[in-house]
């Protein structure tokens, strides 16, 4: 029984000291961690959306609070002005989430553009959501205010060949985000001001 005691002493204390490493790991390393999500994964796409975009989309930035959700608002100064935002939302893919980050012309109301930041889809076909151009592409200048869908359910966006549950992912996704836009345009536009050209 002593033995046992012992021995349930020993791994208490090497649990606690290993989980003590790993916090403090952990806390030390987040902010290093965050910044090479923000320039390896959302930044291609934030730069791909703010494309001729005078300012760093990444370093211009801000958020807001969407009930007990911090969405964070990246700005693109186009034209002389900050005009665009992004945002990252996500749809319901065959392989689970699929990330996307959504531009938004603040002015004319309507998609900048759209680009996959993660997703766990299948290769060559799902993937090429991240990778096709021209399916990215068909996003551009589309109006906000209506659901955005693929053509086989009645939208304009014609989907994947053979990754339609993607495609409807990354409509939902920008769907979502227009949703978002809606309910904080009045917050956006205030941030917006305060934006140095």
């Amino acid at each position: 029984m002593r033995e046992m005691i012992k021995m349930v002493v020993v791994l208490t204390i090497l649990s606690l000291g290993s989980g003590g490493v790993l916090a403090y790991l952990r806390n030390n390393t987040q902010e290093r961690i965050d910044n090479q999500v923000l320039e390896f994964v959302k930044g291609p796409a934030v730069r791909a959306i703010f494309e001729g975009a005078t300012n760093d989309p990444i370093k211009d930035r801000f958020t807001i609070k969407d009930g007990e959700t911090e969405r964070t608002f990246f700005v693109g100064v186009l034209d002389g002005e900050p005009r665009g935002i992004a945002l990252e939302t996500s749809g319901k893919g065959y392989g689970g989430d699929v990330g996307l980050m959504v531009g938004i012309d603040v002015k004319d109301n309507a998609l900048l553009g759209v680009g996959v930041t993660t997703h766990a889809e299948t290769p060559g076909m799902g993937a090429k959501a991240k990778s096709d151009p021209s399916f990215a592409a068909q996003f551009k200048e589309l109006a906000l205010g209506e659901p955005i869908k693929v053509v086989s359910d009645g939208g304009t966006i014609n989907a994947i060949s053979g990754a339609t549950i993607t495609s409807r992912a990354v409509t939902s996704a920008a769907t979502d985000a227009d949703g978002i836009y809606q309910k904080l345009k009045s917050q956006i536009e205030d941030k917006l001001k305060g934006i140095k050209q």
